[in-house]
């Protein structure tokens, strides 16, 4: 911004003076020395000087000069005319002195004669300049600010840091540890789920079993095995049923009859009548031992009746166990696919699909307060659902994983009542001959607290630890014995001789972990 000039002094008209001149303070000139008498013009009368007025008057000069005296402090400088003038830096003019007895006048001389010289009085003056600020230095730095910053834009584009016209960003991100990595931002993907879905939904069919005799039913889904109309699905969806009608993704509708079933497992194969085979597309069969916790998954059936639905999620967990209890015996669910993409009633029996559109799972159950979908589903492994299928197929009675014992559920109350040494795990009621058990030297009494590395609560915990693994295979039994705790190896036999006696070899009352009535009052009242 353009430097201002100090007020004008009295006199001084407003606006005169050029803005751009530079602003000039000059030191007052010293006094003239002691005797010195200043002489003026012949046409100019004597008179004291003041204090910061301007004299004028050289006899050499034909007009007026400026002269060097300053304005007072703060007023700017004018001429002897009273009008403002243009500051000179480097012009600096005193008054010329005259020897002391000088004529007032000076008459009758020769103003070039010689006289006696006066001391001339020193001038010391002290010029101060204050410009503007320069404009082309800032101009020269912004400019290279520019440039330097292009350079750093052209490099990050060369080196893919930055990409420009894409949908994917790259941009490096920067952990605690200082390492950078890469991070690929898909900002809208539906590709995945449209060619998953395209694949499988032909595949997944709906499923509705009536009871022609008490008129109640239900809707469940089912997935298709092959060209000969097989379809697996969850025992329960057709449980009771005297007609099961199937409608395909291509709106065909059959009628369909049961090849059989494994209640323990909750799984069923039915199959269609009068189908054609170039219109059916058996499912593409997947790999339930590969998968990871994390993983794509997508749930396809009929939720609340809404045929051919589809929903996505991921795998939640894996290895998840549990049994329930029937009026046909006790089901076990043994290693289930956990996941949160939406299931819901009507979805049982349908198929839970990897990202390549490979049947993984067959969707049969939920954990919810609600009864419909709290993002905790659970799928029957296809690996042991596709055993368990091609057995029926076959006309073959599905087999398990089998000790060859009944058992019941050790808890507080039957501790203190009999005086076990234990208060949790599974009591060996009976031992069946020749079976596992009675191989391996187990008794009746025996307490079985763990398998292996898996603790056991209840008669359903063990059941469900031999459900983990195979046929043929060998695991370590945790017993204890009176007031002794000894380990026992037990190769693990098939049930299937003695599926129709028992149910996996579980029997009497309180099988589950939870106390009857009877029991919790009887218990309550021994503590009291």
């Amino acid at each position: 911004m353009d430097e201002k000039y100090p007020q004008r002094s009295e006199g001084t008209a407003a606006g005169e003076g050029t803005a751009s001149s530079p602003r000039i303070e000059i030191e007052p000139t010293p006094q003239a020395p002691q005797g010195a008498t200043p002489a003026s013009a012949s046409s100019a009368q004597p008179t004291a000087p003041q204090a910061g007025s301007v004299q004028a008057g050289s006899p050499q000069a034909g007009t007026a000069q400026t002269g060097a005296h300053a304005a007072p402090s703060g007023a700017s400088w004018a001429n002897p005319s009273g009008t403002a003038g243009q500051a000179q830096p480097t012009q600096q003019y005193a008054a010329p002195q005259v020897a002391a007895g000088a004529g007032a006048s000076g008459a009758g001389r020769d103003p070039r004669s010689s006289q006696a010289p006066s001391a001339p009085a020193e001038t010391i003056t002290h010029t101060v300049v204050k410009t503007k600020t320069k404009k082309l230095p800032v101009f020269v730095s912004s400019l290279a600010g520019l440039v330097v910053g292009a350079v750093l834009v052209i490099a990050l584009v060369m080196t893919g840091a930055l990409r420009i016209g894409s949908t994917n960003v790259d941009a490096p991100a920067l952990s605690d540890s200082g390492s950078n990595q890469t991070i690929q931002i898909d900002a809208e993907d539906t590709t995945l789920a449209e060619a998953v879905s395209a694949k499988a939904l032909p595949s997944v069919v709906s499923i509705t079993a009536v009871n022609e005799g008490s008129g109640e039913g239900g809707i469940g889904s089912g997935v298709i095995l092959d060209t000969d109309g097989n379809i697996l699905t969850n025992y329960h969806v057709i449980e009771g049923a005297t007609t099961i009608n199937v409608s395909t993704n291509d709106g065909a509708s059959y009628e369909a009859e049961l090849v059989g079933q494994d209640e323990s497992s909750d799984l069923a194969v039915i199959r269609l009548q009068g189908a054609d085979a170039s219109s059916l597309t058996p499912i593409e069969i997947g790999d339930s031992d590969s998968l990871t916790v994390g993983e794509w998954v997508m749930a396809i059936g009929s939720p609340f009746g809404n045929e051919q639905s589809v929903s996505t999620g991921i795998v939640s967990a894996l290895y998840r166990s549990t049994a329930m209890q029937s009026t046909s015996g006790t089901t076990i669910y043994a290693n289930m696919i956990q996941t949160d993409a939406a299931i819901n009633p009507g979805n049982s029996g349908g198929a839970l699909v990897n990202d390549n559109g490979e049947l993984i799972g067959i969707n049969s159950m939920i954990e919810s307060y609600s009864g419909s979908s709290s993002g905790v589903g659970f799928a029957i492994p296809v690996n042991y659902a596709i055993n368990i299928a091609q057995q029926i197929i076959d006309g073959e009675t599905p087999a398990h994983p089998y000790i060859g014992v009944t058992v019941t559920t050790v808890n507080a109350y039957s501790a203190r009542q009999n005086n076990l040494a234990v208060s949790e795990g599974a009591y060996v009621n009976s031992v069946n001959a020749g079976s596992p058990a009675e191989e391996a030297g187990l008794r009746e009494g025996d307490i079985v607290t763990a398998v292996d590395d898996t603790q056991i609560t209840s008669a359903d915990g063990l059941i469900i630890a031999a459900r983990e693994h195979s046929i043929g295979d060998t695991v370590t039994l945790t017993v204890v014995r009176d007031d002794e705790t000894i380990e026992v190896d037990v190769t693990l036999g098939s049930d299937a001789e003695v599926q129709a006696e028992s149910q996996d070899g579980t029997t009497g009352e309180g099988s589950g972990n939870s106390l009857s009535e009877d029991e919790l009052r009887q218990y309550l009242e021994g503590l009291m």
